[in-house]
């Protein structure tokens, strides 16, 4: 372990600052071989905290030049700079303090603070990487105008780009040239960003409500500016649905995107200048798929958003990350459900937390949407924050109703406008606006750890009476061994024969507004509660957790003709998936027990019925079907697994594929029925109804070549003919998986050959093979990091390739000889020192080790703890690390 481990910072010791700074004068003057920042700062002592407190400022690799007060050069005894602080000892009530320092950019392999990506400069600032490029105040409740000054080689960089509105440009001698920019509103410093490169734009305009015209600009390499068209239509949709559904409009003259292909992140909300992973932004038929159109569609939307909700309004403190992040995620999923299927939408959101968030709930990292403590930031831009996070702001919505939460959020802007607040005032906004006592609902703000709700029930023929009895729970979780009831709502509905039954409790008139309600959403607060519903004229199947309305687990006993039955006749989408779901890991299960006990394994006839009588309902919404007939995945499986005493991998793995083949072979008619029928042959275009019928008829696809060996031809037809990539990737990933060894190594030769000029594209050339479950997979792995389109450096191929083979084939990564965990932890090993960001994002898997029973969980946490002894361990890996080896 470390000599000296990181230190630990807690909400609790929050302290205003001692000092605030008004406005921010930057001069950057950019080389090939290094960067000087002149910075001064208008700071005020902030009344009231300040005493004679010294003035201490961040920053790191930094190499100090020279340093100021008020126009005067300070004294080596007047200041000290440190690693991590410059401290100027005694400082006036108001003052001007003036610094150079000097970076070396190109070699900043963090990607954090000013970088080189290939050719071009630029930045990423959040959490803490302004303090990378000069000394600063670097925490987000510290605000302040900015003005910057951008010199660099004109031939070299004749794009130069900042926040705000450019308002000088000037040759210069020597070949260089200067841009000049002012940011009118004042943002804390993880919001600066700038770019210099050799960049082309894509230009369009838009009109707010309120007549101003926004100049509108996607930079990006000139090769790529036929993939900027999708981007821009979603920007402007964006723009346009804030303003229809939260009143709110863009308040500058210019909105600029740049595409970067080096990016720790899908991107950033940097104000008027947003920077985006290159992967997010640029798509076309050609080179993207239907997800990553969507992608894209909901990125864009996701950041514009946050001009509102996190730049005009921001955090005060890290710890409120959620603040800012699980708001916009439920803007942009609310976004996303409007342009296309509400339904598909929410079983997206459903599994990511149930595969992720859950798993993240149930794991040493696990941590309240609001943490109490962290080591390092990066660490906790998490599931939990993100989408936990939209969840909470989900139910707010569910417990106001929309016109009630469109009164709260307008409080809430207004009221905070410009400055930086906490989630105790985005929900306080919500109850004044409302009249509504959320008191218990601020504990899923403080409370980790996903609630279990257990449902039981009870039906009175003769009085008509159904009730259901409902309990929650929530599982210690670091530093939180004892939980506090929630409130939680809960939406229900009861399936009869003919349909969802009207819905009317004990106690209620049967008056029409409740006689014809199928649909009822109630209010969970207590560790046990009953519900009695009057009316029932027959027993029902109780539809439960309605369109995902909280995060929770559920628990209740049903019966496969139950789930059967929900599948086929509830109103509820969500519903419908879920129990097809359930169903498939109940079938999963009992194939797994049979195979463990060396017994012929048998897949229950009634769950193969069923999802054959489902695909070949022809007036089903295929992206639903397709949806529902996917099965659960290895991770998920092994996650429910670990629940009842440990994951065996090669049963889980077996089992699945038993299951697959079976319901392959079951509804091999049905599955070439749909493949032929959901063939489209407009041109292509990324909009619902296409992407729905190729999802199902890729889908299909699978199964076919699943079903039998001849079903391959397909798959190599559909890639041969394929006009868009979407059709082309799903073929390749069936022939990586089925195919005979000399067909899937012509057909991935091939397709490397046809796109290697297409990094984006090879990078699912990567994560293809990653995935591919033979034995010789580490091998493959290990070879194409030796491959030319490898880079480790590259936060989106390491993605691919290692992210893919550790999260994407569990058989092969969970190897009984432990070689999968060695190779993780070599890739963490080497990233450490060079992007501790990315390092600490990989060992996710390994932080899993107690969800398996034996030697492959002594193995795990021997890399975790080799890990561990390692000398100069980051911040970033050190707290992931120590976390998953505490008892």
């Amino acid at each position: 372990m470390r000599d000296a481990k990181p230190r630990a910072i807690y909400l609790k010791d929050y302290q205003p600052p001692a000092y605030l700074i008004d406005k921010t004068v930057l001069y950057f003057d950019l080389h090939e071989d290094h960067a000087t920042v002149e910075a001064t700062l208008h700071l005020r002592r902030n009344d009231g905290v300040a005493g004679d407190a010294p003035l201490v400022l961040h920053g790191q690799d930094l190499q100090l030049e020279s340093v100021a007060l008020d126009g005067r050069a300070l004294d080596d005894d007047e200041f000290q700079a440190g690693d991590e602080t410059l401290l100027v000892h005694r400082v006036p009530a108001r003052f001007e303090l003036s610094t150079r320092t000097r970076i070396r950019s190109q070699d900043n392999s963090s990607l954090e603070g000013l970088y080189k990506s290939r050719t071009m400069f630029c930045t990423q600032c959040e959490a803490e990487g302004f303090r990378k490029i000069t000394y600063y105040l670097d925490r987000p409740d510290v605000m302040a105008r900015f003005e910057v000054a951008i010199e660099a080689d004109r031939a070299r960089y004749p794009v130069l780009l900042s926040n705000g509105n450019a308002v000088a440009r000037e040759e210069l001698p020597g070949g260089r040239h200067r841009v000049r920019w002012d940011d009118p509103f004042p943002k804390p410093a993880y919001l600066f960003a700038l770019v210099a490169g050799d960049l082309h734009s894509v230009d369009d305009s838009f009109t707010t409500c309120g007549g101003r015209e926004v100049a509108l600009r996607i930079f990006v390499e000139e090769k790529d500016l036929d993939k900027c068209d999708h981007a821009m239509r979603s920007l402007k949709k964006a723009m346009r649905w804030d303003e229809d559904v939260y009143g709110r409009e863009y308040d500058l003259d210019i909105f600029n995107i740049v595409a970067v292909d080096d990016f720790n992140m899908g991107a950033m909300e940097n104000k008027s200048l947003n920077i985006f992973n290159s992967s997010c932004v640029l798509c076309s038929p050609e080179t993207t798929t239907d997800k990553g159109f969507q992608t894209v569609e909901a990125i864009v939307a996701h950041e514009y958003f946050h001009n509102w909700s996190g730049n005009r309004v921001t955090c005060r403190d890290w710890f409120q990350l959620s603040l800012k992040e699980g708001f916009t995620v439920f803007r942009d999923a609310e976004f996303s459900a409007d342009m296309g299927s509400r339904t598909v939408k929410r079983v997206e959101d459903a599994t990511v937390l149930r595969t992720l968030q859950f798993a993240e709930d149930a794991g040493p990292m696990a941590h309240p949407v609001r943490p109490d403590s962290f080591i390092e930031i990066s660490n906790f831009y998490t599931v939990t924050v993100y989408e936990k996070g939209a969840e909470v702001v989900r139910m707010i919505h569910t417990l106001l109703g929309p016109e009630q939460f469109r009164k709260g959020s307008d409080l809430y802007f207004e009221r905070h406008d410009g400055q930086a607040v906490t989630c105790e005032d985005f929900v306080r906004a919500m109850e004044d606006a409302s009249g509504l006592d959320l008191g218990q609902f601020r504990r899923w703000y403080s409370q980790a750890g996903t609630p279990l709700l257990t449902v039981r029930d009870e039906y009175d023929p003769e009085r008509e009476r159904y009730t259901l009895v409902v309990s929650q729970s929530c599982p210690p979780t670091p530093g939180q061994p004892h939980k506090e009831p929630l409130l939680i709502p809960l939406a229900m509905g009861l399936l009869g024969e003919a349909g969802n039954l009207p819905l009317r409790l004990a106690g209620e008139a049967p008056d029409a507004e409740t006689a014809d309600n199928t649909h009822r959403v109630l209010m969970i607060d207590a560790a046990e509660q009953r519900f009695v519903f009057e009316g029932v004229g027959e027993k029902p199947v109780p539809s439960l957790l309605r369109g995902f309305s909280a995060p929770v687990r559920l628990e209740y006993g049903y019966a496969r003709e139950d789930l059967c039955a929900l599948m086929r006749r509830d109103d509820d989408g969500f519903v419908r998936w879920d129990a097809a779901q359930q169903l498939a890991v109940s079938v999963i299960n009992e194939v797994q027990e049979q195979l463990q006990a060396n017994q012929e394994p048998r897949v229950a006839a009634v769950y193969l019925e069923a999802c054959d009588a489902l695909l070949a309902d022809t007036s089903a919404d295929p992206a639903m079907v397709a949806d529902m007939l996917r099965l659960p995945g290895e991770t998920y499986l092994a996650e429910l697994a670990a629940q009842r005493g440990g994951a065996d991998v090669e049963a889980i793995h077996g089992a699945r594929e038993t299951v697959l083949r079976a319901l392959a072979s079951h509804c091999e008619a049905n599955w070439l029925d749909a493949y032929r029928r959901s063939a489209v042959d407009a041109p292509y275009a990324p909009e619902a109804a296409q992407i729905a019928a190729r999802g199902l008829r890729n889908t299909a696809l699978e199964y076919l070549a699943a079903a039998r060996e001849e079903h391959i031809n397909l798959a190599r037809a559909q890639y041969t003919a394929a006009g868009n990539m979407t059709d082309r990737l799903a073929a390749l990933r069936v022939i990586s998986q089925r195919a005979a060894a000399q067909v899937r190594e012509e057909t991935l030769a091939g397709f490397y050959r046809d796109w290697r000029d297409e990094s984006l594209v090879v990078n699912q050339w990567l994560q293809v093979q990653a995935a591919m479950p033979g034995d010789d997979a580490l091998e493959r792995v290990r070879q194409l990091m030796a491959h030319e389109a490898f880079d480790l450096r590259n936060p989106n191929k390491v993605r691919a390739l290692v992210g893919g083979f550790a999260n994407g084939n569990p058989l092969q990564f969970h190897r009984g000889d432990g070689e999968g965990y060695r190779f993780l932890a070599d890739v963490v090993e080497q990233l450490n020192s060079r992007n501790p960001q990315i390092a600490s994002r990989l060992l996710t898997p390994l932080t899993r080790w107690r969800n398996y029973a034996g030697e492959r969980a002594n193995l795990m946490r021997a890399q975790l703890q080799r890990l561990a002894a390692l000398p100069g361990l980051s911040p970033d890996v050190y707290e992931v690390v120590s976390k998953s080896l505490e008892d």
